[in-house]
């Protein structure tokens, strides 16, 4: 039987979770992924984990942050007046915006706290800071 080396494509079924027990991600009511190991498209410690499993195993696996989104970045959290925002946006603590970049690509933020006159907006991944445990059942290896 076939386990993964790391340069292979996958399909798979997951449930992301957070210490909490808090699910924040899961395919298991969708189509399972496919994607190809090696090219940066998962995040280190997801990669890593799916070495040397075989078709068909399930296991769960916790990831530290360093190998998931990192650590909460300071100099990612930004002010903006409240002139700045559009008229017809009231935000609110949590809230998604996206904000244009000069070169046209998008860049998703969240509001992390609104005052009088401005908001502090957030740019790091939601997910940043957190350790991240992940149930996967490796479905095929091609």
């Amino acid at each position: 039987m076939s386990q993964v080396q790391g340069n292979e494509t996958v399909k798979l079924h997951y449930t992301g979770k957070l210490n909490n027990g808090q699910v924040f991600d899961s395919s298991v009511q969708r189509e399972p992924v496919e994607v190809k190991l090696g090219e940066g498209r998962l995040i280190p410690g997801f990669e890593k984990g799916l070495v040397n499993m075989k078709e068909n195993e399930k296991k769960t696996i916790t990831i530290p942050k360093e190998e998931a989104y990192g650590e909460v970045q300071k100099e990612l959290f930004q002010k903006i007046p409240s002139e700045n925002l559009p008229q017809d946006i009231k935000p609110e603590v949590g809230m998604g915006l996206v904000s244009k970049n000069p070169d046209g690509s998008e860049r998703q933020l969240r509001v992390a706290d609104v005052k009088d006159g401005f908001i502090i907006v957030d740019a790091n991944h939601p997910l940043a800071g957190q350790d991240l445990t992940f149930e996967l059942e490796l479905l095929a290896i091609k």
